[in-house]
């Protein structure tokens, strides 16, 4: 069995270990009166000595970094903040630490469309001017940063340790949005955490601050930025830094904002770019803001991210997280929704395939919601206790894949082999003619002397275009009415053979469930996956070139992964248009695409492979609804 249902389960064992401290000359009598965390079935206990906030001790330090990033001549401090079990400090008791750094502690720019990029403009060309935010202003007399993870971590023997990000709120430089300097601020907290770097009273000068109460044993949780972070410091390969859980993390920002090199938005956020999320954290020093503006903005992300072509470059490069993973040691448990539009999911489960194939404790879990949602506080705390306390747990002959089925509640997963399901295999669909009413989405390939052509038409939404009943604005193939479901089950890819009337267009790919349930809640059953790529890049995501009005080009790329069960009475459809309202750039309506169906086909990884999508939608072919 690959799969087992029901919430996530501990050992059977309900051994419970303290760990207690026993001093030179001393008896396990006497250690008996000092506090020292607890284990049971393999998680760390909240243990009442930890738990009484009352004595908590709690710090704020700046610790210095290798780097100058905002170009006063002197090395940048990054803000800590500390608090702790009271034992550490009366008791001299060593605890490991639960540390999560972030860009948003001291607050952000207000959303605005008026400070975001212009999408109403031609794929290709050059981009209308944008206006910047509006400065954040300074936030002072604050104690301490943040109140997250303290509640469930400290009361159970852990540190909680906060960081804000180089140029945001007390910390010291500029904002780089995927720069080195993201990266080597965490682990500058994480060389003092282990008696490596220094840490001081004050910004400029004070007195020296070390952490005597750390084991040196570290693990970074958060989410978003906050989980982009930990595998940033990760990549570093900073001793100490023996477990990571990002959760829906950032791990591409070139898969960030771009797609096949399409110039594409996250979802929630149309027209945000590098610069823009750059305003909407900047909340450093007002002092050195210009210089950060002039040097990091204006100077390095506007020049570097492209909008005019979407090709991936060096700057690319150097914020891709995907470049560097061999460096990551630490053990990551990774969680992600399979309908998160923001962060797309891809960016989580490519980096489980590599931290697996190179030998990384890895482990994942997904669920089949939108952006954020950890797993359950047990899976987190077996992951911690093991490889920051060293509690032999076994949690590494647990799952490798955890995943929370339809309707299930996200503290119930289900446990996997492996992710995608080991018992997927890849099959094959073609469309055939129909495209404007809906075509088949068959086993057979069309003649390939088929050819049809949709109308762009940035007016409407991918939702509206799925459901239409005939429209020449998109193009779009279904299968049967499944007879049985259907476990969809890794990344599908797509393969189209186009010509467009005009040098550039978007190209959007939707997968999804017909017919549509009504509402918005209903929204992720009705979406499969999706995918964005651009004509241009059909060699190179990094050398994009003008399209022959009429001439056909072949791409081949990947949709976004999933893990979802199609249920009986649904038709899986492929729908290919050209701009997608909610992603994509805004083109002028009227361009043509023709696609060639003989030459195009999506490729499914299903459970139980060709014989099991045959069972469900047997060999009739529909043309009409």
């Amino acid at each position: 069995m690959q799969a087992r249902a029901g919430s996530f389960r501990l050992p059977a064992s309900a051994l419970t270990v303290a760990l207690l401290l026993v001093p030179p000359g001393g008896s396990p009598a006497h250690a008996q009166a000092k506090a020292a965390p607890v284990f049971t079935d393999g998680q760390a206990q909240v243990v009442p000595a930890f738990a009484d906030s009352t004595k908590w001790v709690r710090q704020e330090l700046w610790v210095e970094t290798e780097f100058d990033s905002d170009g006063d001549g002197s090395r940048d401090r990054v803000y800590v903040d500390v608090i702790r079990p009271g034992p550490t400090e009366t008791e001299s008791l060593k605890v490991p630490v639960i540390y999560e750094t972030s860009p948003y502690f001291s607050g952000t720019a207000r959303i605005a469309r008026d400070w975001f990029w212009n999408v109403r403009q031609e794929v290709g060309a050059r981009p209308p001017v944008r206006n910047p935010a509006p400065a954040i202003e300074p936030r002072a007399g604050r104690a301490g940063i943040s109140q997250s993870q303290v509640r469930d971590w400290v009361p159970r023997g852990f540190a909680v340790v906060h960081s804000e990000s180089p140029g945001t709120g007390r910390s010291q430089g500029c904002p780089t949005v995927g720069g080195q300097n993201e990266s080597l601020a965490p682990k500058a907290v994480i060389d003092w955490l282990n008696g490596r770097a220094k840490g001081y009273t004050q910004p400029v000068g004070g007195e020296e601050v070390k952490a005597g109460w750390s084991t040196g044993k570290v693990g970074m949780t958060g989410t978003s930025y906050n989980g982009t972070l930990p595998l940033a410091a990760a990549t570093t390969g900073v001793k100490g830094l023996e477990a990571i859980v990002p959760i829906s993390p950032n791990t591409s920002y070139y898969r960030y904002y771009r797609s096949n090199g399409l110039v594409r938005s996250p979802g929630g956020y149309l027209g945000e770019d590098m610069d823009v999320l750059f305003d909407f954290i900047s909340s450093g020093d007002p002092a050195r803001r210009d210089y950060c503006r002039s040097t990091v903005r204006d100077g390095e992300l506007v020049k570097g991210h492209d909008r005019a072509t979407g090709d991936y470059n060096d700057f690319w490069a150097a914020r891709d997280y995907w470049n560097v993973l061999e460096n990551v040691k630490a053990a990551t448990l990774l969680a992600h929704g399979f309908n998160d539009w923001n962060v797309m999911p891809d960016h989580s489960v490519h980096v489980y395939e590599a931290l697996k194939a190179q030998g990384t404790p890895v482990q994942v879990y997904f669920h089949q919601g939108g952006h954020g949602g950890g797993p359950p506080l047990a899976m987190v705390n077996r992951w911690f206790t093991r490889y920051l306390y060293g509690v032999q747990n076994g949690v590494e002959q647990d799952a490798r894949a955890w995943i929370v089925r339809e309707g299930s509640d996200r503290q119930q997963p289900t446990s996997y082999t492996d992710y995608p399901n080991p018992d997927a295999a890849p099959v094959t669909l073609h469309p055939l003619a129909g495209g404007t009413g809906m075509g088949a989405l068959a086993f057979g390939t069309a003649n390939g002397e088929v050819r049809e052509t949709l109308v762009d038409n940035v007016s409407f939404t991918g939702s509206i275009l799925a459901q239409a009943e005939w429209t020449n604005h998109r193009l779009l193939y279904a299968t049967p009415e499944l007879k049985e479901p259907v476990h969809i089950s890794g990344t599908p890819r797509m393969t189209v053979q186009l010509s467009a009337s005009q040098p550039a267009a978007n190209l959007s790919v939707w997968l999804v469930a017909l017919p549509f349930t009504e509402g918005q809640a209903a929204l992720a059953s009705n979406i499969i996956t999706r995918g964005w790529a651009d004509p241009q890049n059909h060699e190179s995501l990094g050398n994009s070139q003008p399209l022959a009005p009429g001439q056909f080009y072949k791409l081949s790329f990947e949709l976004q992964p999933d893990d979802q069960v199609i249920p009986a009475g649904k038709r899986i459809a492929l729908m290919i248009f050209s701009s997608d309202r909610e992603f994509t750039l805004w083109p002028k309506p009227g361009t043509e695409l023709t696609v060639s169906l003989g030459e195009t086909s999506i490729t499914l990884p299903v459970v139980g492979g060709e014989a099991a999508l045959r069972r469900a939608v047997g060999d009739a072919v529909t043309q009409t609804r």
